[in-house]
């Protein structure tokens, strides 16, 4: 395989550049998952819950995957825009 670990080195560089592209967006999508689940719990199983509480949680969630979908399309447009050149 590859063998030249100045190329192997710079490979892993924008690997980890790619993957701390929009972190922030998708920690919020992860929490808004998990709140999401967190009130359609209690929704669904809490006494006294209101019945709206339910839908919340729904858009909640739905919201957070689009927030992962999100960050999904902008990573792939970024990497379409600056790729991986191994003679640069």
């Amino acid at each position: 395989m590859i063998d030249d670990p100045e190329l192997l080195t710079r490979k892993a560089a924008y690997v980890d550049t790619i993957r701390g592209l929009y972190r922030r967006e998708r920690a919020v999508g992860f929490v808004a998952c998990l709140v999401g689940v967190l009130a359609l719990v209690w929704g669904r199983l809490g006494d006294g819950a209101p019945v709206w509480m339910t839908w919340t949680g729904l858009v909640v969630i739905a919201a957070g995957w689009g927030l992962f979908v999100y960050v999904l399309v902008r990573r792939s447009a970024w990497v379409r825009a600056h790729p991986f050149d191994p003679n640069g």
